[in-house]
């Protein structure tokens, strides 16, 4: 028998929370659904997260284009209650503010049928999940790829910057020597002018 989650249970994180109650659906027979969250408004962070099962709600028929309601897919919704209320504590554990046990629905007994019970939403949120998961592990190593392209080209920009100086140095030096130069040919033409 599972466990039931029961108001004031702890849990180190969200994380703890979902794979718990995710545990008690299976062993009961039921898919697990990750619904609503509240965030902070300040920085973003999730501050509380409701799971419950996936057939939580109602499907609303949809209009098509021309104005009349499509055909409708057969909904796996049949507007059940049952879910868990979790919340972060200031203690810095996830807490179990809320349980519904009550399903208005059968159960399925084995849980290989409830997870092959899964809808399409919730498969395609697995896909795109997934997907996400394999774009960020892209979009770190194309950074780790500019990053070292950027330091590259920084050694690359100092290297010209110090020829730069050294050419720089170079022509006030010859610019001194040219000016004495100038400057001792100016003497030795003046000098024997003025001795006459």
């Amino acid at each position: 028998m599972a466990v039931e989650p029961r108001e004031g249970t702890e849990f180190e994180s969200e994380e703890a929370a979902k794979m718990f109650y995710d545990d008690y659906s299976r062993s009961l027979g039921f898919v697990m659904r990750v619904m609503s969250c509240r965030r902070s408004e300040r920085d973003g962070r999730i501050l509380a997260r409701r799971f419950g099962c996936n057939k939580e709600g109602r499907c609303v028929s949809v209009r098509g284009k021309s104005g009349s309601v499509r055909k409708p897919r057969q909904s796996t919704r049949e507007g059940c209650k049952a879910m868990v209320h979790v919340k972060y504590d200031r203690s810095g554990k996830w807490v179990v503010t809320k349980f519904v046990k009550e399903h208005n629905h059968p159960l399925v007994v084995e849980p290989r049928q409830a997870r092959q019970s899964l809808d399409e939403k919730d498969k395609r949120i697995q896909e795109l999940t997934i997907e996400l998961r394999n774009k960020k592990r892209l979009c770190a190593a194309y950074k780790e790829q500019l990053d070292a392209f950027a330091k590259i080209v920084e050694e690359y920009s100092n290297r010209m910057s110090k020829r730069v100086e050294s050419v720089v140095e170079n022509l006030k030096e010859f610019e001194e020597i040219e000016f004495e130069l100038l400057r001792s040919k100016q003497d030795a033409i003046y000098k024997p002018a003025l001795n006459v």
